[in-house]
């Protein structure tokens, strides 16, 4: 299967959908929030978005559903050109899908041996491996505190800079030979992934990205329209908190002249909910998930 969905019934239920309404899934994937908005849909309408060129291969044939192949931070632009107007929900599953995940060309992995390359999009100019070969040491290192929380970034970046000079660094097995001894015993695994995090955000200015899709939201949204969001790392959903009670990324909340909050937003979900037992012991991947909406309110 391309890819699970986390938390499917309860983030579709997020939208409150109304039958013929108009939605867009900005992280369609395999499909899976996808499907289920159209078995919910009457005369409504579905836009879904997707950055990865493998993604076409799932395009949905109904009527009442357009694909449009491009990364979400364009939302706002591109739904005006093809439809024009407000929607009443938009769906964002963030992160990396099991699919991308376990295509062991595309190096998202530290299971799999592969080129370290991490994009999602082959249009990128960017990829982890000139990351990790080009960009200087203060910057390398910054890129693996700020994206992967890790402690020893100095260290590892140091690490990886001394190796390529010797010999440039290629594929997944290299990055891990390099750091293996600077990793803690007992948290090799966990450290592996918070690397690999930090270079696939970077390679995809995941953050940036997220900053733009989510600044956009509320413009598109009709009074009374769901946004949901899936995140995966504290960083996204920090961001997506911020921007759900204030409406904005740094989480300041702006007020009027008497003194009334200017958020576009009221929160539907106070906590974010999270995948019971089961769900994680059947996906894996849900373990990090975090699932918070809010509904856009008239200013």
């Amino acid at each position: 299967m391309y890819h699970i969905p986390v938390l499917l019934n309860e983030s579709v239920d997020g939208l409150n959908i109304n039958p013929d309404g108009v939605y867009v899934d900005v992280t369609f994937g395999g499909g899976g929030h996808s499907r289920r908005i159209l078995e919910c849909l009457d005369k409504g309408h579905l836009y879904a978005f997707d950055q990865d060129e493998d993604a076409a291969a799932n395009i949905i044939d109904d009527e009442r559903f357009t694909f449009i192949p491009q990364n979400f931070c364009y939302m706002k632009n591109f739904l005006r050109l093809y439809y024009g107007g407000k929607v009443d929900g938009i769906i964002a599953d963030l992160g990396v899908s099991s699919y991308q995940f376990d295509t062991p060309e595309k190096g998202f992995s530290t299971r799999f041996e592969g080129r370290l390359d991490m994009r999602m999009s082959r249009k990128s100019p960017l990829d982890a491996a000139a990351v990790v070969n080009t960009y200087d040491e203060a910057s390398l290192a910054d890129v693996i505190w700020r994206y992967g929380e890790l402690k020893n970034a100095k260290i590892l970046a140091s690490a990886i800079v001394n190796a390529r000079q010797y010999k440039p660094v290629e594929t997944t097995s290299d990055l891990k030979d390099i750091v293996s001894s600077h990793l803690s015993k007992g948290s090799e695994n966990k450290m592996l992934a918070q690397l690999f995090q930090a270079l696939r955000i970077e390679v995809n200015r995941e953050m940036e990205t997220l900053e733009m899709f989510l600044s956009q939201c509320a413009e598109i949204l009709n009074v009374g329209g769901r946004l949901v969001v899936l995140s995966y790392h504290s960083l996204e959903d920090r961001m997506v908190k911020n921007f759900m009670k204030t409406g904005n990324a740094e989480g300041k909340m702006e007020k009027d002249f008497f003194g009334n909050n200017l958020s576009p937003y009221s929160l539907v979900t106070r906590k974010p909910i999270v995948p019971d037992d089961d769900e994680i012991a059947a996906n894996n991947r849900a373990r990090s998930a975090k699932l918070r909406v809010a509904e856009r309110r008239a200013l």
